[in-house]
């Protein structure tokens, strides 16, 4: 008997949707496949940004790991799932290139290793990814934990 194939992007439309009533809200949901496995769930709303996105983000992340859980439940498969309210993951993608910028500019000025400190997990993958194309400069993570934090240094 063949399998029935699932269509990811309309499963995690109806997730989104279903969610966004259940907390009141009223939104519109695209989904964007970004690469195999790994979809951008965009949300559009009118009044409702800053109570989605939440403080620093908390929100936005939280609706974020529900839909992936929510997505695994319902399907057996993981999958990666990145929640957009309005443009706000580029403006923090954009903040977080620039303080890398700031950083390595420091670590080149005084030749010595630079921390950032208090990054999420995927803003120091972010940081990893635009520092791996400069050739001055290399990037490690150090810490375990809530103490990880992400080092600059001159090649």
């Amino acid at each position: 008997m063949a399998t029935k194939k699932i269509d990811n992007k309309k499963v995690l439309q109806g997730l989104a949707e279903e969610l966004m009533g259940l907390a009141g809200v009223s939104v519109e949901v695209e989904v964007v496949e970004i690469e195999e496995d790994s979809y951008e769930v965009n949300l559009k709303t009118e009044g409702e940004t800053g109570l989605l996105i939440g403080f620093r983000g908390e929100n936005i992340n939280s609706i974020q790991t529900v839909l992936t859980l929510m997505f695994k439940g319902k399907t057996d498969k993981w999958v990666r799932v990145l929640v957009n309210i309005g443009d706000y993951r580029q403006k923090q993608e954009d903040k977080i290139k620039s303080l890398a910028d700031q950083t390595i500019e420091r670590a080149i000025e005084t030749k010595q290793p630079q921390p950032i400190y208090n990054l999420t997990p995927g803003q120091r993958r972010i940081v990893h990814m635009y520092i791996a194309e400069n050739k001055k400069v290399e990037s490690v993570s150090e810490g375990e934990g809530d103490e990880r934090y992400l080092i600059v240094k001159t090649k």
